[in-house]
């Protein structure tokens, strides 16, 4: 079982413009005079949604936040990047939360990348090694309840026989 999930990318824009496109086919059909020729149409639709669904597949692959509590390795996962939850430093996280902590200069962008994606939040996480990363993410107070298992109650370790990560 996942407990947290995060797409990084939305099929919105591929409906949206496909929606378009149809009002324009629609409007070429309605309108008197000579209409764009089909082959037209079939190439407008087939390159700009492609482009766009091409778009939206890298994104969800790149960018998808995952939280995994299940298995023998529970971890963070951003794309193909993996982050054991054993191995974040969580009293840092915690000051994160409070405002007390923040990122190092320089931080790698957990995922890859030069830069936080556009609409997302870097969320710092520091390692038990003691690097620092960011993690993209739009919802960083839920990303942070997840990290900490905070979605199923405050039960102390052992309470319920549910182990809890990175609540050592």
């Amino acid at each position: 079982m996942t407990s947290y999930v995060e797409p990084g990318g939305s099929w919105r824009p591929f409906w949206a413009i496909a929606a378009f496109l149809v009002l324009l086919l629609g409007l070429d059909l309605a309108l008197p005079g000579a209409g764009v020729p089909v082959l037209v149409w079939v190439l407008a639709f087939v390159a700009v949604l492609g482009v766009v669904a091409g778009s939206t597949v890298s994104a969800r692959r790149v960018w998808t936040v995952r939280v995994d509590r299940d298995g023998p390795d529970p971890a963070l996962s951003v794309g193909r990047e993996r982050v054991a939850l054993a191995e974040v430093d969580a009293g840092h996280l915690r000051a994160v939360r409070a405002g007390e902590a923040g990122v190092d200069a320089g931080a790698p962008v957990l995922g890859g990348g030069w830069s936080v994606p556009r609409g997302r939040t870097g969320l710092p996480l520091r390692l038990t090694d003691g690097r620092t990363v960011l993690v993209p993410t739009r919802d960083p107070a839920a990303l942070v309840a997840a990290l900490l298992d905070e979605a199923g109650g405050d039960t102390p370790q052992g309470g319920s026989g549910s182990r809890r990560t990175l609540d050592r």
